[in-house]
């Protein structure tokens, strides 16, 4: 059984131990006792040293912890330094989780059914499906209040039966670690915390999310609040910037110029229309029709979509006897378009075209469009029109 050093203290960094059994060539490691937190509870596992070796991941494997590392140990006894910076960063954001989840109950109601801590940032999910913007104000403003108040956090432990009188009842049996916050919250917890929640920092609620009938809050204590703060202000600096405006008036200057960027769209879809209306016919007047009275009128672009193409290909078929092919040769495909009265239906001749050159694509008898996989492939589609 390995002796759990940071149930009692969170805080300690280094500690000697004796290995008590390996595997992996001695790249796995099991200790009398061990500092070292494994992955648990949502929280991820600690990283650091054993003598040279860097412990790259630690196991929780019930009655003991394997500690997994980068090259093999043999010796009998061993240091151990955990990764501090990580450490401490871990106790701030679970216990900010702790504080989190007890304050949307202390407000809202609002009960947490999981917890998840990532490298950037954290989530609990709520059980509920929504939740409003004033209700996420109040409860980061009451939770940065407790903060403030810097009140205990204290570890305690207690026999499973004893009524303890916790956020959420513990479905362990005998002994049970009780991490509390002075009058706001008792939790069964084997994760790492802080000594008082000014340690915490600010809480800063990011984002909201729906998943199924549950609502996953992200955020972010401590120092990387701090970080993440920092790069918000920055980039609302910068769009501000754009816009020659202060940070309060940037998100009216945004709205202003999508607004203005969006009817300008809205023209210049009304002016390409009209533009595609007089070209189209102004190109059925200027093609010679063939043996067959028919008007055929290929154009041919570089690059670009069909959509640059549609609107002339609509305009030149609505004349009877007409027949369009554009050709875009990056990326290389074709678009076919006929009249209501040319005799051809474009979808399946398109079809046709396009699977003899290994291609795909298809569409209405009016009109069809497709792509090939290589760019000297489009003559072999065109020569079936």
């Amino acid at each position: 059984m390995t002796e759990r050093l940071y149930y009692h203290d969170s805080y300690l960094r280094e500690f000697t131990a004796r290995i008590v059994d390996t595997g992996d060539d001695g790249r796995r490691v099991y200790l009398d006792r061990t500092a070292f937190y494994p992955s648990s509870g949502g929280q991820p596992f600690d990283i650091g040293l054993l003598d040279a070796a860097r412990v790259v991941e630690v196991v929780d494997e019930g009655e003991r912890i394997a500690h997994l590392l980068d090259q093999p140990l043999s010796a009998a006894d061993v240091r151990g330094s955990v990764d501090w910076a990580r450490r401490y960063d871990h106790m701030q954001q679970h216990s900010g989780q702790h504080l989190l989840s007890a304050v949307f109950i202390e407000v809202f109601g609002m009960d947490t059914v999981s917890f998840h801590l990532g490298q950037d940032s954290a989530t609990i999910d709520l059980s509920v499906a929504v939740i409003a913007p004033e209700q996420v104000r109040a409860v980061e403003l009451r939770a940065n209040e407790v903060v403030c108040e810097n009140r205990p956090i204290t570890v305690s432990f207690h026999e499973a039966q004893e009524d303890l009188g916790l956020r959420k009842e513990s479905q362990r049996e005998g002994l049970l670690r009780v991490v509390s916050i002075d009058r706001l919250d008792r939790s069964a917890c084997g994760g790492t915390h802080l000594h008082t929640t000014g340690e915490i920092g600010p809480v800063l609620i990011r984002k909201l999310e729906k998943v199924r009938n549950t609502t996953r809050v992200e955020f972010l204590c401590g120092l990387r609040a701090v970080r993440r703060a920092r790069a918000d202000y920055e980039a609302l600096g910068r769009i501000a910037q754009m816009f020659s405006s202060s940070l309060d008036e940037a998100p009216n200057s945004v709205a202003a110029h999508m607004e203005a960027a969006r009817e300008g769209e809205k023209l210049r879809r009304n002016l390409k229309a009209d533009l595609d209306v007089y070209q189209g016919s102004a190109l059925y007047d200027a093609t010679e029709p063939d043996a067959a009275g028919t008007r055929r009128f290929q154009k041919r672009v570089p690059r670009g979509s069909f959509d640059d193409l549609r609107g002339l290909a609509q305009s030149f078929t609505a004349r009877p006897k007409a027949m369009f092919v554009g050709i875009i040769e990056d990326p290389p495909s074709v678009l076919l378009a006929v009249s209501a009265d040319a005799g051809i239906d474009a979808g399946k001749v398109l079809k046709s075209a396009l699977s003899d050159a290994g291609g795909r694509g298809g569409g209405s008898p009016r009109m069809a469009q497709g792509s090939v996989p290589a760019k000297d492939l489009l003559e072999k589609v065109l020569a079936h029109f």
